[in-house]
């Protein structure tokens, strides 16, 4: 049944009996009571079942208003939408049996514990204030709008990080959701499930691997902590591999299982625009089915470049292989100076490996560069060979194998000298191409940058078509960064459906470089500071450090380093922050927050540090550049 609009100054009055029934409706000005439970309809409901009836409630119902008929909130919401010649459905938890259990599902579903609590098209609003401040700001004229002339609300293109934030955030606030994910396999055949890069060939297994290269230095430094073995002690590939791919594959199923439980359909397919509104899904047998959708958000990530010279993508192999690759990679050149190239490089010397880095230009474009150059010192200083100012123009395999043998033939980037090597395995860590010029773009009008295939989007992720939206590593001008890639989604799928109005912020965003010796940052580089805020205003504090760990083990002094750079103009405000040593992601973090709170070096001084921690050497920090003073360390 359904009640028409009340007259004028009368709430409209359709009210659920129980969650348990159908809809009961009432006139206005009566309150529905409920009947007992017949036999179909067991008191002993379970937690599941009430779930389900409250969400069938909230799906079925334009409007749907958990409520107390005795509550002034409540009736001034009611009146709104009587004001605004919108028809809706009351449930007055009051006048129910069970309204206590109905309310403590509720706040599991919404985190709300007060009534009213709003639903527009399936969206949780919230209470009185924020449907009044929905109303103001013309969200709740948007929210009402009906889309149903699509498949779905959001189809969203690329299941890595991003995609599936947005996604589920879209799916919690009601909205029907597809997510279309399809992992083309490399040349040498590496394919992954749901997750994207991170979660399958990026900073999970990176990481992992990063941990098992410092447990061997661990147990060298466990020697002269009192530890003895006598034992030889050697690394295994093909253990390590299966272990992490075991709990890649983990995650791989708990991101499925997260959409299925969220009602959010994943799709194994392969997305390409059609045309407006429409995409096509290919998948791996080559089936097509087509999918219309109000809203689409590109996510579709990026994969490695290769070189364009005979040989590579026949004989190299990529960060997409390596971190499944079947067998021990041996004697390895890596070429790049990315932080994919120098991570990759660290942890397979820290297995023992004979480790060589081909070099076109600078290290760790982008980031700062003295603190890049004491990445690589400190790496060649242990064991890891650099080859500068050197491409590759050929690779030839030798002999097959696992691993077999490849000869590669380089070129000077200063003049015609070539040099040769024979290695292993030629890994490459050049950089990456985004995943955007395969996927119909051009047939509904999304301008991409052609050559680098980025997509430029405002600052509300939007692309040049208005209901075409962009997340993670496709952006221009975005960090290319996991944790980014997540925030962004969920804040704009809040934005598309829900009351949100907040933006993704890009400033002052931290990342760490996991190399043996971690680098954290966050902020500018010294070179990006001296360009913005010009080399007069700054004064940059810094120091070398001695880890208290590296003491009693005998590991070198002086190669930890950290530095904040100081904007003189703005109270000492910390517009850089920068560290290079153990466990800099763990440190860099804190400090993120912080910077984030208008961090300055007063503040910085103020603070007690934990002794004996790395992190206290930024409470510390007395020395500037600008001093020439000597800044070697004697002690902890």
């Amino acid at each position: 049944m359904s009640p028409g609009l009340g007259k004028a100054g009368v709430v409209p009055n359709r009210r659920l009996g129980c969650v348990r029934g159908g809809p009961v409706s009432s006139p206005p000005g009566r309150r529905a009571r409920l009947a007992s439970p017949g036999p179909s309809h067991p008191c002993s409901e379970t937690r599941e079942e009430l779930r389900r009836r409250l969400r069938a409630l909230i799906d079925g119902n334009r409007v749907m208003i958990f409520s107390k008929s005795y509550c002034p909130h409540s009736q001034r919401v009611k009146e709104l939408f009587a004001s605004l010649g919108v028809d809706y459905n009351i449930l007055e938890l009051d006048q129910v049996d069970d309204g206590a259990n109905v309310q403590e599902m509720l706040l599991e579903i919404t985190n709300q514990k007060t009534v009213p609590n709003i639903f527009v098209n399936k969206v949780h609003v919230g209470g009185c204030d924020r449907i009044f401040q929905a109303h103001q700001n013309g969200l709740l004229q948007k929210l009402l709008q009906d889309d149903s002339v699509h498949d779905y609300d959001l189809i969203i293109i690329g299941g890595g990080s991003g995609g599936l934030s947005c996604a589920k955030e879209a799916a919690i606030l009601g909205k029907k959701v597809m997510v279309l994910d399809f992992v083309v396999p490399s040349p040498h055949g590496a394919s992954w499930g749901l997750g994207g890069t991170c979660v399958n060939v990026g900073c999970i297994p990176k990481k992992l691997m990063h941990q098992a290269a410092l447990l061997g230095q661990a147990l060298n430094d466990s020697r002269k902590f009192g530890w003895e073995y006598s034992q030889q002690v050697k690394h295994n590939w093909e253990t390590m591999t299966q272990a992490i791919q075991s709990h890649i594959g983990s995650l791989n199923w708990g991101y499925r299982l997260s959409l299925r439980e969220k009602g959010v359909t994943y799709v194994n397919s392969y997305g390409e625009f059609v045309e407006p509104h429409k995409i096509k899904a290919t998948n791996k047998k080559g089936q097509e089915t087509y999918h219309t959708a109000s809203k689409f958000v590109i996510a579709t990530g990026e994969r490695p470049r290769y070189l364009g010279i005979p040989g590579d993508k026949e004989y190299c192999i990529t960060s997409d292989d390596l971190f499944s690759l079947s067998y021990c990679p041996g004697k390895t050149l890596v070429v790049g100076a990315s932080y994919v190239a120098l991570e990759c490089a660290g942890f397979l010397a820290g297995f023992g490996l004979d480790v060589t880095v081909m070099v076109r230009s600078i290290l760790l474009r982008g980031f700062d560069q003295e603190m890049a150059e004491k990445v690589g010192a400190y790496m060649e200083k242990h064991g890891v060979k650099f080859i500068r100012k050197f491409v590759p123009v050929a690779i030839q395999q030798l002999e097959k194998g696992s691993p077999g043998k490849l000869k590669v033939l380089a070129k000077s980037t200063e003049g015609p000298e070539t040099i040769e090597g024979v290695y292993n395995t030629v890994l490459l860590a050049i950089g990456r191409d985004s995943c955007t010029k395969k996927v119909g773009l051009e047939k509904i009008g999304v301008r991409i940058n052609e050559k680098s295939g980025k997509i430029p989007v405002n600052d509300v992720e939007q692309t040049t078509v208005p209901y075409v939206y962009a997340v993670g590593d496709v952006l221009e001008g975005r960090p290319q960064l996991t944790p980014v890639a997540i925030q962004a989604g969920k804040l704009l799928a809040r934005r598309l459906f829900g009351t949100s109005l907040e933006k993704c912020d890009y400033t002052n965003v931290p990342t760490t470089v996991f190399t043996p010796l971690e680098y954290g940052c966050c902020g500018l580089s010294e070179e990006r500071a001296v360009e913005v805020y010009k080399k007069e205003n700054m004064e940059v504090y810094h120091t070398l450090f001695w880890p208290l760990e590296w003491t009693v083990a005998g590991r070198e002094n002086n190669a930890c380093y950290a530095k904040i750079i100081c904007n003189k103009c703005d109270h000492d405000r910390i517009i850089g922050l920068h560290v290079l040593g153990p466990n800099a992601g763990e440190i860099t973090q804190g400090f993120a927050a912080a910077m984030k709170c208008g961090l300055t070096k007063q503040l910085l001084s103020d603070t007690i540090g934990i002794h004996p921690t790395c992190g206290e050497v930024f409470t510390t920090l007395e020395i500037t550049k600008s001093s020439g003073l000597d800044i070697t360390q004697k002690g902890c």
